[in-house]
């Protein structure tokens, strides 16, 4: 397979068109299954370390004194088979701690501390020893010390390997971000993603099988494997640097898997409008020929060229702009309760 990607444009497909459900992930299912786990957590601490309740928000918060303690966990989930395919794992550690520390950073919380949890079904001294290089470059380029973590061998379980992790980071109390800030009139900046991140690589795999596409084949001089293991883009240094000069934040969003309706999290009753999307990266485009899926699945299920997105009022979103290499302004908030890209005909009115 050869050849360049670029001019592939977006087309709305057939009802028959796949879909992340079909690969074996439901959003709805795993909103019902999280509900199931939340609804039997009741019991709460009280005093130092008691939580503090925020709908909808990125990482968790918990009472420390004089600052909040915030914490995230999550994991590179199965774009660890790839680089398992392409015995390349010096980068999923970058992953497992972006995948964190940007979910951390929503809040406006720094991160100072890392655990990783690393489930394999036999050990292999050489993966070991990459997973550890891309842990170190992740928690260098989040400033974070990475104290600890566990390895299981679950032989029984798990079939290759599985990298997850926990990050904490702490937050002043007057300069925790809740969203509850929003306003009508808001401007939206996107950031620019590195490619997939860590989410809907299920998806992707069934979408590369069926089409009959291997991770070795050429994409645009780089191997397909190659460009899906790029590693997740960490923009801690970015958002802690505009936060710490002062500049206005209302709402800052991780755009993970559920794609653009991760804006619907930050503040009920309003919406959002994508008047003019971040470009999206080839990758994103082949993926969509090669699997016929239609926009309304590629943009709740990929982040589509915009990893992070923050929302800020005018002044401060223009200064955020000259700030943020490579960041723009994608669109605004208005009156509603939905995310709409006006130029793809797409409108989300939910979560999940």
């Amino acid at each position: 397979m050869t050849g360049s990607f670029d001019a592939i444009i977006y087309i709305p497909f057939s009802s028959a068109a796949m879909k992340y459900s079909d690969a074996g992930v439901d959003f709805s299912e795993e909103g019902r299954s999280i509900e199931g786990i939340s609804s039997a957590l009741r019991y709460r601490r009280k005093g130092l370390g008691a939580p503090i309740e925020l709908k909808g928000a990125f990482s968790g918060l918990i009472d420390f004194g004089d600052v909040y303690l915030a914490m995230a966990t999550d994991g590179v989930g199965s774009k660890m088979i790839i680089a398992e395919s392409m015995k390349k794992f010096d980068t999923v550690g970058i992953d497992c701690i972006a995948m964190n520390v940007n979910d951390l950073i929503c809040v406006g919380a720094e991160p100072m501390a890392f655990v990783d949890y690393f489930a394999v079904e036999r050990h292999d001294e050489r993966v070991a020893k990459e997973i550890g290089i891309g842990l170190n470059k992740g928690a260098e380029l989040s400033n974070m010390t990475i104290i600890g973590g566990e390895t299981a061998t679950l032989p029984d379980m798990i079939k290759g390997y599985d990298l997850a992790g926990t990050a904490l980071g702490y937050v002043k109390k007057d300069s925790v971000i809740t969203g509850e800030k929003i306003r009508v009139g808001d401007l939206i900046i996107g950031l620019p993603s590195s490619g997939p991140h860590s989410n809907g690589y299920t998806l992707i795999r069934k979408v590369l099988k069926e089409a009959g596409i291997a991770y070795d084949d050429d994409f645009n001089g780089r191997k397909v494997g190659e460009v899906l293991l790029e590693p997740t883009r960490i923009y801690v240094k970015d958002i802690l640097s505009i936060l710490k000069d002062g500049i206005e934040a209302h709402g800052m969003a991780h755009i993970t898997g559920g794609g653009l309706r991760n804006l619907l999290r930050l503040k009920k009753g309003v919406g959002y409008v994508i008047e003019d999307p971040m470009d999206v990266q080839p990758i994103f485009r082949a993926i969509q020929e090669w699997g016929k899926i239609d926009d309304y699945e590629m943009h709740q299920t990929f982040n589509m060229g915009m990893g992070f997105a923050i929302i800020a009022p005018e002044e401060s979103a223009h200064s955020i702009v000259k700030r943020i290499s490579g960041s723009k302004i994608v669109g605004e908030v208005v009156k509603g309760s939905s995310v709409h890209v006006p130029s793809l005909g797409i409108e989300y009115r939910e979560y999940m």
